[in-house]
């Protein structure tokens, strides 16, 4: 989830009106967002036949806002948002149309506590005593209710997404965006498992247990000693560990402690153009990130942005600092902030675009879903060895 910009939110004519977005909330409907470049329609079937034949595969997202379902407790903008609604059916009709094979569908575990003020989202109080576990036990009900409803094939092995591509099945990737309601307990880690969660990312906008955020002031001075515990549980499993929203010291913390590669899913590089972004990390941090096998997530958010090609351009900014195996999606899908990429219908266009541009068939199919899936199979192997 991207971050809360300063807005006012109007209400008139029966809609939400204007925008107010953080983590991801977008209170208003969705805007049509210029592609900026052309594709024939050649170009486009090329993408689409890439798309078949290879599952794309998105790091971070929130298809249809699952999370907001049934939260209580929410602040009263936020109660305005949960108003809005849940869309699974139409966000996954839109990854059929757009080719996108599988997602994250991500829980949201500070969703109840958190505010809107001057600076952005933040936590607004503590959570009540057994609050943050039960909204995790509510948010992954409800996500595993998709999967038996037979709206989505879960995601228990990176196996199943080619069966679930191969049976055109869309397949949901269960993840939490917070590690909240682990409460710094690493034996939660393993019931997280059993429940069909396979990547948690441990910070998001408050600073919890496990170590510091990277939009607010540091507390721990980086990863926590409970922190350590919850990576080793997650290793242990075979779980991802995916860093984005953590501050510097505490990924860099996190890059010391496991013995599996990690995932920064969604975000950008700091640089000449735009030194200072509170969602960015630096190009330091990046490298370090891919020296240990791990991947950085071409993020849509409208930092910088207004087109689907400004996101082809820091494509290419990744992979010239990175390489093209270190790269993967991370849209936001659904939460993100004046997202550049606002649905999966798009996908053809992104991958179009990456081929137009110059980058090979190869390594497009490792940005659109390859690297994770490789990844995820390095987490799994780490888990074996241990």
């Amino acid at each position: 989830m991207a971050i809360f910009s300063r807005r006012n939110i109007l209400l008139g004519g029966g809609a939400i009106g204007a925008t107010v977005l953080g983590g991801g909330y977008l209170l208003t409907r969705k805007k049509v967002v210029p592609i900026g470049f052309d594709l024939s329609a050649n170009e486009l079937a090329e993408a689409r036949a890439l798309l078949d034949a290879n599952p794309a595969f998105d790091a971070h997202a929130h298809p249809g806002r699952t999370f907001v379902k049934g939260a209580t407790g929410l602040a009263p903008k936020l109660k305005l948002y949960q108003a809005l609604g849940t869309f699974e059916g139409k966000a996954i009709a839109d990854m059929k149309a757009g080719g996108m094979a599988a997602a994250a569908f991500a829980s949201v575990s500070d969703f109840q506590v958190l505010n809107l003020g001057d600076h952005g989202l933040a936590a607004r109080r503590a959570f009540e005593p057994g609050e943050a576990w039960a909204s995790y036990q509510r948010q992954m009900t409800n996500l595993n209710t998709l999967a038996s409803d037979g709206l989505v094939r879960a995601l228990y092995h990176p196996n199943d997404l080619e069966a679930a591509h191969k049976a055109g099945e869309t397949g949901a990737w269960f993840t939490a965006e917070g590690g909240d309601f682990l409460e710094g307990k690493p034996e939660r880690v393993h019931r997280a498992f059993s429940d069909g969660m396979r990547a948690i990312t441990i910070m998001h906008y408050r600073t919890n247990e496990l170590g510091d955020i990277m939009t607010a002031a540091p507390v721990h001075g980086g990863l926590t000693s409970a922190g350590e515990n919850v990576v080793h549980a997650m290793n242990d499993m075979g779980m991802v560990v995916d860093t984005a929203h953590a501050s510097e010291d505490t990924v860099r913390g996190i890059l010391k402690t496991s013995r599996a590669p990690v995932l920064c899913s969604h975000t950008h590089i700091m640089g000449d153009k735009m030194p200072i972004m509170p969602r960015f990390i630096s190009a330091d941090l990046a490298r370090d990130i891919a020296a240990e096998g791990g991947l950085i997530g071409l993020w849509p958010g409208g930092l910088g942005i207004t087109t689907l090609s400004g996101l082809v351009d820091r494509a290419f900014e990744l992979i010239d600092l990175l390489g093209p195996d270190h790269v993967c999606l991370g849209t936001d899908m659904d939460a993100n902030y004046k997202p550049v990429m606002e649905t999966y219908r798009k996908t053809p266009w992104l991958v179009g675009g990456l081929l137009k541009r110059g980058l090979g068939k190869e390594d497009t199919i490792k940005l659109m879903g390859g690297n994770l899936l490789r990844l995820w199979h390095d987490a799994i192997a780490q888990g074996s060895a241990s």
